[in-house]
């Protein structure tokens, strides 16, 4: 038998396994068949922004962060480590004689999930709001999870949770996501078909909650007829954590655990993270499920475990030393990340700081919050460098650096008051102090995120309000009061109410969480060691009453694409030290798609990357079409005075239209094009991006 053949080295090797013994390896924890020479393994592993879970590991800033680099080639390089550092710790573990859970070779990352409200929890484990923005920067963490070798797969990458999944996270285990079809296509299944396509993914999660009546990882309709059948996807499905039992208990379609597992089995879902398919056993002697189904679910994991390499002495990733695991090198790219993750919104010209400054004061709960470096499903940082150690590391030897924490972050009182005596006075005192402050609010991991409940006890990391907490406004307002200039560093995983922050301080930054020795890229920044080139990933809205409920799922009024009021901050919008010009647009349309090209130029005086992204418009009778839509992005540097062209090429059948039933299809009319560095509309240019070339072109 070739080697290689990896389906065929699974199907020979299943065929000796007993039924029990095949339904075993359905379970994320397989135990071990010694008498066939296989392993105990645990599939379940946690990769989103470096190896989670699993001791210490190189930490990069959480995903959202990640993607506001729009930065592909920089999200494939931090891919690249996450599954080096997973090796090398593979490697070690496998010594053992066994894996257990998050020491194997398959992740459940990327989260493309779309970041359609900013109230859920969650939405910072994702690209943001924007399909495309997510499926380019997921497939690119996808090919560099899952690496380049001809045979050999480094990891298996997982896109998750499918589909139609951003909340309510209360109700999760419950929801019925509803949806029309061109919402399900335009919106939710974007991103999932596009890294299937440019990238084959190894796996896929099921979401926990329904759509339109089918439990997630239990529907025909989505993983039957649309995954294997439309996107062509050949990998294999797993359930989110305990959905397989949720079918019966909570959605109420079947009647017991047996039902749910033949119903999950039968439509796709190949692996079971948790217990329920133990009862397949019973559901194949009460004629729910037939032994050949199974045999073929079993099939396919294995394949994917040969492919890993695990049955072989000679995969060339089992040579990956423990010691490129945390090293110097992976961590100098984090750092890197973190300075192209955050974005500059308003600078006044108070950035970067001056030398000559006397005295900074650092205040705020998350400037010395370690935390915040983390976000969450994260490794262990060995080495945190928080914001006001990247300030106290940069800062001059004539600079002094006051620190106070001012408040806890969330909160109508602080608690600690008795013990810290009064955290508000010292802040107001170092402020007084000071030449200017440094003032670091926003939100926690505590507060949003995977079951968080600092903000409020009900909505499982969701956030009731988009403002800041009493303790933090009454913080501002007092430190405002003083009348020193601020800079306002916003730590968040999504955005907030900063419309004040916006009109009061001198500077304004999306900062994100940061990764393990985020602190010192902030400081990089400040100091003008490292120019800002971020760009947001999410809308930050100027109201909350704005939105729709987070039940509902139409995306009418939700992101840039369909909100019928001005941001505060657009999508794609992003400050820096220099300035750029655009120029000499021209379209080319081909038999295969769309090219534009143009001519960037750094008009300033210092380094700089700027995000040259081509958005394209149309109007088409009796169809909803968005406001303005992002087609193509890249991201390029320039030294002062230096120019570059560069050419952004939209493919054919992205110049396609969703229809009301969910088909693309190619219309006849008008298109505008508009190339920018940021979203073009008016917003973005009394925000300072200065750049909008259009073009109008007809389609055939």
């Amino acid at each position: 038998m070739d080697k290689t053949d990896f389906k065929a080295r699974a199907k020979a090797l299943v065929s000796q396994m007993t039924l029990a013994e095949k339904i075993s390896q359905m379970l994320h924890e397989a135990p071990a068949i010694e008498r066939l020479g296989v392993k105990e393994y645990n599939w379940w592993n946690e990769g989103l922004h470096g190896v989670a879970r699993a001791g210490v590991a190189t930490v990069f800033p959480q995903a959202i962060g990640i993607a506001a680099t729009f930065d592909t080639e920089l999200m494939h390089n931090v891919a690249n480590v996450i599954s080096t550092e997973a090796r090398a710790k593979y490697n070690e573990f496998v010594k053992f004689g066994y894996t257990q859970i998050y020491q194997g070779l398959t992740y459940w990352s990327p989260n493309v999930n779309i970041f359609r409200d900013p109230r859920w929890g969650r939405g910072h484990e994702t690209y943001g709001e924007d399909p495309f923005l997510t499926g380019s920067m997921g497939a690119a963490f996808i090919k560099g999870l899952q690496g380049d070798h001809p045979v050999y797969k480094k990891l298996d990458a997982t896109v998750k949770h499918y589909a139609v999944h951003s909340g309510p996270e209360a109700e999760r285990h419950r929801f019925n996501a509803i949806c029309n079809q061109q919402d399900l296509y335009e919106t939710y299944l974007s991103a999932f078909k596009y890294c299937i396509e440019k990238a084959r993914p190894s796996a896929v999660m099921g979401a926990y909650n329904r759509t339109n009546g089918e439990a997630c990882c239990a529907s025909k309709t989505l993983i039957g007829d649309i995954l294997y059948g439309e996107f062509g996807f050949d990998g294999y499905y797993v359930s989110d954590c305990g959905a397989i039992c949720l079918i019966d208990e909570e959605h109420h379609l079947t009647n017991n655990h047996a039902e749910s597992a033949a119903l999950a089995v039968n439509n796709g879902c190949t692996l079971n993270c948790g217990g329920a398919y133990q009862y397949l056993k019973a559901a194949v002697a009460e004629n729910l499920i037939t032994e050949e189904t199974i045999t073929e679910a079993v099939e396919r994991l294995f394949e994917a475990r040969f492919r890993l390499g695990m049955f072989d002495e000679d995969c060339p990733y089992d040579s990956i030393p423990y010691e490129l695991n945390d090293c110097e090198e992976h961590n100098q790219l984090a750092v890197k990340t973190a300075e192209d993750c955050m974005v500059l919104l308003k600078n006044d010209g108070i950035l970067p700081l001056k030398d000559d400054l006397k005295t900074i004061a650092v205040i705020g709960p998350n400037a010395d919050n370690p935390l915040v470096l983390l976000g969450n499903y994260h490794g262990v940082a060995s080495k945190k460098i928080t914001i006001l150690n990247g300030i106290q590391q940069l800062a001059g030897e004539n600079t002094r650096v006051l620190y106070a924490r001012g408040c806890r972050p969330f909160g109508d009182e602080d608690p600690d008051t008795i013990r810290d005596g009064i955290p508000l006075n010292e802040a107001i005192i170092a402020a007084k102090k000071a030449d200017v402050v440094i003032l670091c609010m926003g939100l926690t991991p505590e507060i949003e995120g995977e079951m968080a409940d600092k903000f409020n006890g009900t909505d499982s990391g969701d956030k009731e309000t988009l403002k800041l907490s009493k303790l933090q406004l009454q913080l501002y307002e007092e430190i405002k009061k003083t009348g020193k200039p601020i800079v306002f560093l916003h730590v968040s995983g999504s955005a907030m109410l900063l419309n004040d922050m916006q009109d009061e301080s001198n500077a304004v930054a999306q900062i994100w969480y940061m990764g393990g020795r985020g602190g010192l890229g902030v400081a990089n920044l400040l100091f003008g060691k490292a120019n800002f080139s971020g760009r947001l990933p999410v809308t930050f809205y100027k109201t909350e009453e704005e939105l729709p409920p987070p039940e509902d799922y139409n995306m009418d009024g939700r992101t840039y694409k369909f909100m019928k009021t001005e941001p505060l901050y657009p999508f794609g919008f992003g400050l820096s030290y220099t300035t750029f010009a655009f120029s000499d647009l021209k379209i080319e349309l081909g038999d295969n798609g769309l090219t534009a090209a143009a001519t960037i130029t750094n008009t300033g005086t210092k380094e700089g990357a700027t995000v040259p992204q081509l958005y394209t418009k149309r109007t088409v009778e009796g169809l909803r079409t968005p406001n303005l839509e992002l087609k193509a992005f890249t991201k390029l540097t320039l030294q002062p005075g230096e120019a570059k062209a560069v050419s952004l090429y939209i493919e054919k059948d992205r110049l396609a239209v969703i229809n009301n039933d969910g088909k693309s299809v190619h219309l006849p009319g008008e298109l505008t094009l508009l190339l920018s560095d940021s979203q073009p509309i008016e917003r973005s240019q009394e925000l300072g991006a200065a750049n909008i070339l259009t073009e109008t072109i007809v389609l055939p």
